[in-house]
Protein backbone atom coordinates (compact mmCIF):
# COMPACT_ATOMS: atom_id res chain seq x y z
CA UNK A 1 0.00 0.00 0.00
CA UNK A 2 1.41 3.26 -0.93
CA UNK A 3 2.04 5.96 1.35
CA UNK A 4 -0.84 8.23 0.18
CA UNK A 5 -3.20 5.12 0.57
CA UNK A 6 -2.15 5.02 4.63
CA UNK A 7 -2.41 8.61 4.90
CA UNK A 8 -6.33 8.41 3.40
CA UNK A 9 -6.61 5.08 5.73
CA UNK A 10 -5.38 6.61 8.75
CA UNK A 11 -8.68 9.45 9.39
CA UNK A 12 -11.54 7.79 9.42
CA UNK A 13 -13.80 10.49 10.71
CA UNK A 14 -16.88 9.44 13.10
CA UNK A 15 -19.34 11.51 14.30
CA UNK A 16 -17.23 13.79 16.31
CA UNK A 17 -14.18 14.13 14.37
CA UNK A 18 -11.70 11.22 15.88
CA UNK A 19 -9.70 9.02 13.67
CA UNK A 20 -10.86 5.34 14.54
CA UNK A 21 -7.11 4.82 14.22
CA UNK A 22 -5.58 7.14 15.49
CA UNK A 23 -7.59 9.14 18.56
CA UNK A 24 -6.68 12.43 17.14
CA UNK A 25 -8.98 15.01 16.97
CA UNK A 26 -9.64 16.65 13.69
CA UNK A 27 -12.04 18.91 12.00
CA UNK A 28 -14.23 17.05 9.77
CA UNK A 29 -14.68 19.62 7.13
CA UNK A 30 -10.20 20.12 6.89
CA UNK A 31 -8.96 17.66 4.55
CA UNK A 32 -8.32 14.04 4.73
CA UNK A 33 -4.31 14.48 4.27
CA UNK A 34 -2.18 17.19 4.52
CA UNK A 35 -0.76 15.82 1.06
CA UNK A 36 -2.32 17.69 -2.78
CA UNK A 37 -2.25 13.61 -3.80
CA UNK A 38 -4.85 12.57 -0.96
CA UNK A 39 -7.27 15.40 -0.82
CA UNK A 40 -7.21 14.78 -4.80
CA UNK A 41 -7.69 10.89 -4.26
CA UNK A 42 -10.91 10.84 -2.12
CA UNK A 43 -13.36 13.54 -1.76
CA UNK A 44 -15.61 14.84 1.21
CA UNK A 45 -18.05 14.85 -1.02
CA UNK A 46 -20.68 11.37 -0.16
CA UNK A 47 -22.33 9.62 -3.50
CA UNK A 48 -25.75 10.98 -4.91
CA UNK A 49 -27.52 7.76 -3.01
CA UNK A 50 -26.17 8.71 0.38
CA UNK A 51 -27.50 12.19 0.02
CA UNK A 52 -31.17 10.89 -1.56
CA UNK A 53 -31.19 7.84 1.64
CA UNK A 54 -30.05 10.81 4.57
CA UNK A 55 -30.83 13.95 3.41
CA UNK A 56 -34.09 15.40 5.37
CA UNK A 57 -36.38 18.21 4.41
CA UNK A 58 -35.93 19.85 7.65
CA UNK A 59 -32.29 20.48 6.84
CA UNK A 60 -33.54 21.74 3.51
CA UNK A 61 -36.17 24.13 5.54
CA UNK A 62 -33.26 24.98 8.23
CA UNK A 63 -30.92 26.45 5.31
CA UNK A 64 -34.08 28.37 3.47
CA UNK A 65 -34.25 29.69 7.10
CA UNK A 66 -30.65 30.56 7.29
CA UNK A 67 -30.40 32.31 4.12
CA UNK A 68 -33.93 34.28 5.22
CA UNK A 69 -33.01 35.65 8.66
CA UNK A 70 -29.02 35.10 8.70
CA UNK A 71 -29.38 34.14 12.77
CA UNK A 72 -29.24 30.30 13.83
CA UNK A 73 -31.66 31.46 16.82
CA UNK A 74 -34.28 33.26 14.52
CA UNK A 75 -34.02 30.15 11.71
CA UNK A 76 -34.57 27.45 14.87
CA UNK A 77 -37.42 29.76 15.72
CA UNK A 78 -39.28 29.68 12.20
CA UNK A 79 -38.68 25.63 11.74
CA UNK A 80 -40.29 25.41 15.61
CA UNK A 81 -37.19 23.96 17.21
CA UNK A 82 -34.81 25.25 20.12
CA UNK A 83 -31.56 26.73 19.00
CA UNK A 84 -29.16 24.02 20.03
CA UNK A 85 -30.94 21.64 17.94
CA UNK A 86 -30.88 23.09 14.72
CA UNK A 87 -26.85 23.91 15.88
CA UNK A 88 -26.74 19.70 15.68
CA UNK A 89 -29.41 19.66 12.69
CA UNK A 90 -27.01 21.97 10.91
CA UNK A 91 -23.77 19.76 11.89
CA UNK A 92 -25.38 16.75 10.55
CA UNK A 93 -25.98 18.39 7.02
CA UNK A 94 -22.89 19.69 6.77
CA UNK A 95 -21.40 16.33 8.15
CA UNK A 96 -23.10 14.41 5.70
CA UNK A 97 -22.35 16.71 2.64
CA UNK A 98 -19.24 16.73 3.66
CA UNK A 99 -18.37 20.92 3.13
CA UNK A 100 -19.27 23.66 4.98
CA UNK A 101 -22.70 25.72 4.05
CA UNK A 102 -22.86 28.36 6.59
CA UNK A 103 -19.99 30.39 7.76
CA UNK A 104 -20.37 31.47 11.59
CA UNK A 105 -19.54 35.27 12.03
CA UNK A 106 -19.43 37.24 14.90
CA UNK A 107 -22.95 37.87 14.50
CA UNK A 108 -24.69 35.73 12.58
CA UNK A 109 -24.51 33.47 9.86
CA UNK A 110 -23.54 33.45 6.10
CA UNK A 111 -24.16 31.23 3.18
CA UNK A 112 -20.60 29.56 1.52
CA UNK A 113 -20.38 29.24 -2.44
CA UNK A 114 -21.55 25.21 -1.42
CA UNK A 115 -24.09 26.66 1.11
CA UNK A 116 -25.83 28.60 -1.93
CA UNK A 117 -26.15 25.72 -4.08
CA UNK A 118 -28.19 23.63 -1.56
CA UNK A 119 -29.83 26.48 -1.31
CA UNK A 120 -30.71 26.88 -4.93
CA UNK A 121 -31.75 23.18 -5.24
CA UNK A 122 -33.92 23.32 -1.75
CA UNK A 123 -35.53 26.03 -3.34
CA UNK A 124 -36.11 23.81 -6.36
CA UNK A 125 -37.53 20.62 -4.33
CA UNK A 126 -39.99 22.71 -2.24
CA UNK A 127 -41.35 24.10 -5.71
CA UNK A 128 -42.13 20.57 -7.03
CA UNK A 129 -43.44 19.80 -3.71
CA UNK A 130 -45.78 22.88 -3.79
CA UNK A 131 -46.63 21.34 -7.36
CA UNK A 132 -47.89 17.95 -6.62
CA UNK A 133 -49.86 19.44 -3.66
CA UNK A 134 -51.41 21.87 -6.51
CA UNK A 135 -51.77 18.54 -8.63
CA UNK A 136 -52.77 16.43 -6.64
CA UNK A 137 -55.72 19.57 -5.41
CA UNK A 138 -56.67 19.28 -9.19
CA UNK A 139 -56.95 15.55 -9.97
CA UNK A 140 -58.85 14.92 -6.26
CA UNK A 141 -61.29 17.51 -8.11
CA UNK A 142 -61.47 15.63 -11.15
CA UNK A 143 -58.86 18.00 -13.27
CA UNK A 144 -56.28 16.96 -15.58
CA UNK A 145 -54.17 19.66 -13.42
CA UNK A 146 -52.32 22.77 -14.20
CA UNK A 147 -49.53 23.75 -16.24
CA UNK A 148 -47.92 27.35 -16.25
CA UNK A 149 -47.03 28.85 -19.21
CA UNK A 150 -44.30 31.23 -20.41
CA UNK A 151 -44.49 32.78 -24.19
CA UNK A 152 -42.98 35.22 -26.31
CA UNK A 153 -45.40 38.14 -27.72
CA UNK A 154 -44.99 36.97 -31.01
CA UNK A 155 -46.42 33.12 -29.97
CA UNK A 156 -48.71 34.05 -27.53
CA UNK A 157 -51.12 35.66 -30.39
CA UNK A 158 -50.65 32.70 -32.92
CA UNK A 159 -49.68 29.14 -31.87
CA UNK A 160 -50.38 29.59 -28.50
CA UNK A 161 -54.00 30.92 -28.64
CA UNK A 162 -54.89 28.49 -30.99
CA UNK A 163 -53.15 25.31 -28.70
CA UNK A 164 -55.07 26.77 -25.44
CA UNK A 165 -58.37 26.99 -27.89
CA UNK A 166 -57.89 23.29 -28.70
CA UNK A 167 -56.76 21.75 -25.93
CA UNK A 168 -59.62 23.47 -23.58
CA UNK A 169 -62.45 21.39 -26.14
CA UNK A 170 -59.83 18.36 -25.29
CA UNK A 171 -59.40 18.49 -21.72
CA UNK A 172 -61.88 21.39 -20.57
CA UNK A 173 -60.75 20.77 -16.91
CA UNK A 174 -56.83 21.69 -17.09
CA UNK A 175 -55.98 24.97 -15.93
CA UNK A 176 -53.33 27.09 -17.49
CA UNK A 177 -51.55 30.16 -16.40
CA UNK A 178 -50.19 31.98 -18.95
CA UNK A 179 -46.89 35.29 -18.87
CA UNK A 180 -46.31 36.77 -21.96
CA UNK A 181 -42.82 38.47 -22.21
CA UNK A 182 -39.28 38.32 -23.54
CA UNK A 183 -37.30 34.92 -23.64
CA UNK A 184 -34.36 36.40 -21.30
CA UNK A 185 -37.26 36.68 -18.87
CA UNK A 186 -39.33 33.52 -19.37
CA UNK A 187 -36.23 31.47 -19.38
CA UNK A 188 -34.96 33.20 -16.02
CA UNK A 189 -38.27 32.37 -14.52
CA UNK A 190 -38.25 28.98 -15.96
CA UNK A 191 -35.35 28.29 -14.27
CA UNK A 192 -36.62 29.47 -10.64
CA UNK A 193 -39.45 27.29 -11.35
CA UNK A 194 -42.21 29.82 -11.88
CA UNK A 195 -42.80 28.28 -15.16
CA UNK A 196 -43.31 24.93 -16.19
CA UNK A 197 -42.86 25.48 -19.80
CA UNK A 198 -41.64 28.37 -21.96
CA UNK A 199 -42.68 28.53 -25.80
CA UNK A 200 -39.76 30.97 -26.78
CA UNK A 201 -35.88 30.66 -27.43
CA UNK A 202 -33.13 30.59 -25.65
CA UNK A 203 -31.17 33.75 -24.87
CA UNK A 204 -27.91 34.61 -25.40
CA UNK A 205 -26.23 34.22 -21.77
CA UNK A 206 -28.63 32.12 -20.00
CA UNK A 207 -27.67 29.05 -18.14
CA UNK A 208 -28.90 26.54 -20.78
CA UNK A 209 -26.82 23.29 -19.54
CA UNK A 210 -30.15 22.34 -17.33
CA UNK A 211 -32.49 23.65 -20.25
CA UNK A 212 -33.93 20.91 -22.74
CA UNK A 213 -34.67 22.56 -26.18
CA UNK A 214 -37.60 21.39 -28.70
CA UNK A 215 -37.32 23.13 -31.76
CA UNK A 216 -40.46 24.05 -33.57
CA UNK A 217 -39.43 26.56 -36.34
CA UNK A 218 -37.85 29.83 -36.87
CA UNK A 219 -39.54 33.35 -37.85
CA UNK A 220 -39.06 36.18 -40.35
CA UNK A 221 -38.75 39.56 -39.19
CA UNK A 222 -40.18 42.60 -41.04
CA UNK A 223 -40.25 46.77 -40.43
CA UNK A 224 -43.82 47.42 -40.46
CA UNK A 225 -45.44 51.05 -40.61
CA UNK A 226 -48.90 52.19 -40.51
CA UNK A 227 -50.78 51.88 -43.56
CA UNK A 228 -51.11 56.17 -43.48
CA UNK A 229 -47.27 56.79 -42.70
CA UNK A 230 -45.56 58.66 -45.63
CA UNK A 231 -42.82 55.65 -46.77
CA UNK A 232 -45.80 53.43 -46.96
CA UNK A 233 -45.88 53.79 -50.60
CA UNK A 234 -42.12 53.64 -50.89
CA UNK A 235 -40.83 50.78 -53.42
CA UNK A 236 -37.14 50.91 -51.63
CA UNK A 237 -35.92 52.19 -48.57
CA UNK A 238 -32.96 52.13 -46.72
CA UNK A 239 -31.60 51.64 -43.21
CA UNK A 240 -30.20 55.22 -43.53
CA UNK A 241 -33.68 56.39 -44.27
CA UNK A 242 -35.16 55.15 -41.51
CA UNK A 243 -32.28 56.09 -38.76
CA UNK A 244 -34.11 58.95 -37.49
CA UNK A 245 -37.97 57.80 -37.55
CA UNK A 246 -39.21 56.82 -34.21
CA UNK A 247 -39.06 53.50 -33.28
CA UNK A 248 -41.44 50.67 -31.27
CA UNK A 249 -39.10 47.82 -30.88
CA UNK A 250 -38.25 45.38 -27.46
CA UNK A 251 -36.60 45.93 -24.86
CA UNK A 252 -32.67 45.19 -24.69
CA UNK A 253 -31.35 42.25 -24.16
CA UNK A 254 -34.07 40.36 -25.67
CA UNK A 255 -33.27 38.16 -29.22
CA UNK A 256 -35.24 40.08 -31.53
CA UNK A 257 -33.56 43.48 -30.13
CA UNK A 258 -30.20 42.14 -30.29
CA UNK A 259 -31.12 41.13 -34.28
CA UNK A 260 -32.48 44.59 -34.86
CA UNK A 261 -29.00 46.22 -33.42
CA UNK A 262 -26.85 43.98 -35.48
CA UNK A 263 -28.67 44.62 -38.76
CA UNK A 264 -27.93 48.31 -38.11
CA UNK A 265 -24.65 47.53 -36.90
CA UNK A 266 -24.23 45.87 -40.69
CA UNK A 267 -25.78 48.41 -42.79
CA UNK A 268 -23.32 50.88 -40.94
CA UNK A 269 -25.78 52.89 -39.31
CA UNK A 270 -26.15 54.14 -35.67
CA UNK A 271 -28.62 52.91 -33.31
CA UNK A 272 -32.27 55.34 -33.84
CA UNK A 273 -31.91 57.94 -30.70
CA UNK A 274 -35.89 57.99 -30.67
CA UNK A 275 -37.07 54.52 -29.30
CA UNK A 276 -40.36 53.22 -27.33
CA UNK A 277 -39.65 49.92 -25.53
CA UNK A 278 -42.30 47.26 -25.28
CA UNK A 279 -43.07 43.41 -24.95
CA UNK A 280 -46.57 44.00 -25.64
CA UNK A 281 -47.45 43.50 -29.53
CA UNK A 282 -50.78 45.21 -29.14
CA UNK A 283 -48.74 48.00 -28.20
CA UNK A 284 -46.56 48.46 -30.77
CA UNK A 285 -49.25 47.52 -33.30
CA UNK A 286 -51.28 50.57 -32.18
CA UNK A 287 -48.71 52.85 -31.63
CA UNK A 288 -48.15 51.73 -35.65
CA UNK A 289 -51.36 52.39 -36.60
CA UNK A 290 -51.95 56.09 -34.77
CA UNK A 291 -48.49 57.23 -35.35
CA UNK A 292 -45.96 57.98 -38.12
CA UNK A 293 -43.95 55.24 -35.86
CA UNK A 294 -42.07 52.37 -36.94
CA UNK A 295 -41.81 49.02 -35.63
CA UNK A 296 -40.27 45.50 -35.90
CA UNK A 297 -42.71 42.15 -35.55
CA UNK A 298 -42.39 38.82 -36.82
CA UNK A 299 -44.33 38.02 -40.21
CA UNK A 300 -46.56 35.56 -38.70
CA UNK A 301 -47.61 38.61 -36.15
CA UNK A 302 -48.78 41.14 -39.25
CA UNK A 303 -50.46 37.81 -41.10
CA UNK A 304 -52.75 36.63 -37.82
CA UNK A 305 -53.47 39.78 -36.85
CA UNK A 306 -57.17 40.62 -37.96
CA UNK A 307 -56.35 44.27 -38.57
CA UNK A 308 -53.54 43.47 -41.42
CA UNK A 309 -55.13 45.94 -43.62
CA UNK A 310 -53.91 48.94 -41.50
CA UNK A 311 -50.58 48.45 -41.40
CA UNK A 312 -47.65 48.20 -44.32
CA UNK A 313 -44.51 45.77 -44.11
CA UNK A 314 -41.94 48.50 -45.56
CA UNK A 315 -39.24 47.34 -48.61
CA UNK A 316 -36.51 46.69 -46.73
CA UNK A 317 -34.69 43.43 -46.30
CA UNK A 318 -32.95 41.93 -42.38
CA UNK A 319 -30.03 39.88 -43.43
CA UNK A 320 -29.37 38.85 -39.53
CA UNK A 321 -32.01 35.23 -38.57
CA UNK A 322 -33.72 35.12 -35.01
CA UNK A 323 -32.50 31.56 -33.03
CA UNK A 324 -35.13 29.05 -33.88
CA UNK A 325 -37.76 29.12 -31.47
CA UNK A 326 -39.30 26.11 -29.62
CA UNK A 327 -40.68 24.39 -26.57
CA UNK A 328 -38.35 24.77 -23.35
CA UNK A 329 -37.97 22.87 -19.96
CA UNK A 330 -36.02 22.03 -17.26
CA UNK A 331 -33.77 19.02 -18.69
CA UNK A 332 -34.28 17.04 -15.38
CA UNK A 333 -37.48 17.75 -14.28
CA UNK A 334 -40.31 15.01 -14.78
CA UNK A 335 -42.89 16.83 -16.56
CA UNK A 336 -46.62 16.47 -14.94
CA UNK A 337 -49.69 14.84 -16.95
CA UNK A 338 -50.90 18.44 -17.65
CA UNK A 339 -47.26 19.38 -19.10
CA UNK A 340 -47.34 16.66 -20.94
CA UNK A 341 -51.08 17.67 -22.69
CA UNK A 342 -49.51 20.88 -23.08
CA UNK A 343 -46.63 20.44 -24.87
CA UNK A 344 -48.81 17.28 -27.19
CA UNK A 345 -51.03 19.69 -28.61
CA UNK A 346 -48.14 22.46 -29.31
CA UNK A 347 -47.03 20.07 -31.57
CA UNK A 348 -49.67 18.72 -33.08
CA UNK A 349 -50.92 22.50 -33.93
CA UNK A 350 -47.76 23.16 -35.11
CA UNK A 351 -47.81 20.73 -37.55
CA UNK A 352 -51.38 21.80 -38.73
CA UNK A 353 -49.98 25.30 -39.33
Amino acid sequence: MSRNRQQAGAFLATATGRSLMTGERRDFLSPLADSPATSRAMSRIPDASIIHSRLRLRQLRLMLALQEFGSLRRAAEEIGMTQPAATKMLHEAESLLGVELFERLPRGMRATAFGETAIYYAKMIFAELSGMREEFAALESGNLGRVTIGAIPALASGLLTRTIATLKKSHPRLSMSIQVDTSDVLVQALQQDQLDVVLGRIPDGARADDLSFDSLGEETLCVVAGAQHPMAGASKLTWHELQDLTWVLQQHPSPMRTIINQAFHNARVDIPSSIVETTSIMTLLSLLQQTDMIGVTPVSVINDYPGKHLLKVLPITFEPRLPPYGLITRRHRIQSSAMQAFIDAVKDEHANE
